[in-house]
């Protein structure tokens, strides 16, 4: 595999799977331990004086602390570790913490309640701190392996209501709705990050301080020079789909040290349960390997691309003959409510949608097919057909899955605009509906 380009004084990470099925979960530690020649044992001493004794053996260097980490305790207990994963008070910080489950569970309901200090993640006052952790959908945990579960829940205050960093509640009941059921949505989103080196915050591969060569060799480019951070995005698309995430594709992006990877399709809710639990499992490894996770939509300013999360929507009249009227009506109403989806769309998107490095402008509403420089891209083969879906290419890479994809649906199935409104948006947008 390749090395990821990090500075000297950082340890190179590197993902190293030795006779493993996969079964197993990925290794503690994304990294290796250096030994001075003829020595048979090692320590390594951390700012908080804690040993980790590795000793040689047949067959190489072994960690007693990865041993213990990686151990499989299936075979010695039925209880499992349930990691509980929720949003924290940013809107986009992943929080999450462990307890142990008397047996293994297959659905959310089987699971308990939980609460948690939300004094110290900005979501309660220190004098009413507890908030509620409702368990909401389950994966299999890559890190622990097993019958140990990850967790996605949601926030509610003790009576029972959601907190406001709650966007699933309401992305719920627009999914709830008849009419949304029986249009049975499609979501693919494409999330776009940025891998950055942890002491300077300066993306992986470029000089600290520096920058690489213009843009142009990096995009699904291979080799030392033009591709930065492969071994995360491998092990990030393997941990995927170990936790049952149905995560569809990965490739490095235009800006080097940038990365993307497809979720989908997923139908309604499900949409946002596995980009958050694909995002939280993400930040794990980036953890492991000594790298910084940035979901910055414009993380370096000048003439390199930003980090957007495209979201592609279908609907089942879309999918169904005839679906390109459909398509277009969606877009005349998804052109009317534009502000409304900029403000819920991800923060710091002003900085990334400039009408440049294919964005189309913050500020007008616009479609094409086939044009990434628009707000909405509709593809060819989709206009061949007569039928298909459509891509929204306005979300930021930071933004909230909950409320794009409930909006989406809202804004396309469930909202009507007055004819008058309808006949001078499709009269500007050249739509004939």
């Amino acid at each position: 595999m390749a090395h990821i380009l990090a500075p000297s004084s950082q340890l190179q990470a590197k993902v190293s799977i030795k006779n493993a099925s996969y079964a197993r979960p990925l290794p503690a530690k994304l990294g290796s331990l250096a030994f001075k020649p003829g020595c048979n044992k090692a320590s390594v001493r951390t700012s908080t004086n804690f040993r980790v004794f590795t000793v040689r053996a047949a067959n190489g260097t072994i960690n007693r602390m990865e041993d213990l980490l990686n151990l499989d305790v299936t075979p010695y207990t039925n209880k499992v570790i349930a990691e509980y994963i929720w949003i924290g008070g940013s809107g986009i910080d992943v929080r999450s913490k462990s307890r142990t489950i008397s047996k293994p569970v297959e659905h959310p309901s089987e699971l308990p309640k939980w609460n948690y200090d939300g004094s110290s993640t900005g979501q309660a006052p220190g004098e009413d701190s507890e908030v509620i952790l409702y368990p909401q959908a389950i994966f299999k945990d890559p890190f622990r392996g097993g019958n140990n579960i990850l967790v996605i829940c949601d926030t509610y205050t003790p009576a029972g209501e959601p907190i406001p960093t709650n966007k699933r509640a309401k992305a719920a009941e627009i999914f709830s709705n008849q009419k949304v059921i029986d249009e049975v949505p499609w979501y693919g989103i494409e999330q776009e990050y940025t891998l950055l080196q942890t002491n300077v915050k300066w993306p992986l591969g470029w000089p600290v301080g520096g920058y690489p060569g213009p843009q142009g060799p990096y995009y699904c480019a291979a080799g030392a020079d033009k591709s930065f951070g492969r071994d995360i995005s491998d092990a990030h698309y393997k941990a995927c789909l170990y936790a049952g995430i149905n995560i569809s594709g990965t490739n490095g992006e235009v800006m080097p040290g940038q990365w993307e990877y497809q979720v989908g399709p997923s139908v309604g809710i499900e949409a946002g349960d596995h980009i958050w639990a694909s995002r939280y499992i993400l930040e794990r490894i980036t953890e492991q390997a000594g790298v910084v996770l940035s979901l910055d939509p414009k993380p370096i300013q000048g003439d390199w691309n930003g980090a957007g999360c495209h979201t592609n929507y279908s609907t089942k009249s879309m999918r169904e003959e005839g679906g390109f009227d459909v398509i277009k009506k969606a877009i005349l109403n998804l052109s009317l409510r534009h502000k409304e989806h900029i403000s819920a769309y991800g923060e710091g998107n002003e900085r990334r949608l400039t009408g440049r490095h294919e964005t189309a402008s913050i500020d007008q509403f616009s479609w094409g097919v086939a044009n990434r420089g628009c707000s909405v891209r509709v593809g060819r083969e989709t206009e061949k057909q007569g039928k298909g879906y459509l891509e929204d290419r306005r979300p930021a890479s930071n933004m909230d899955p909950y409320v794009v994809t409930a909006l989406l649906a809202e804004t396309t199935i469930l909202w009507e605009p007055t004819l008058e409104a309808e006949a001078l948006a499709a009269q500007k947008l050249a739509l004939k509906v």
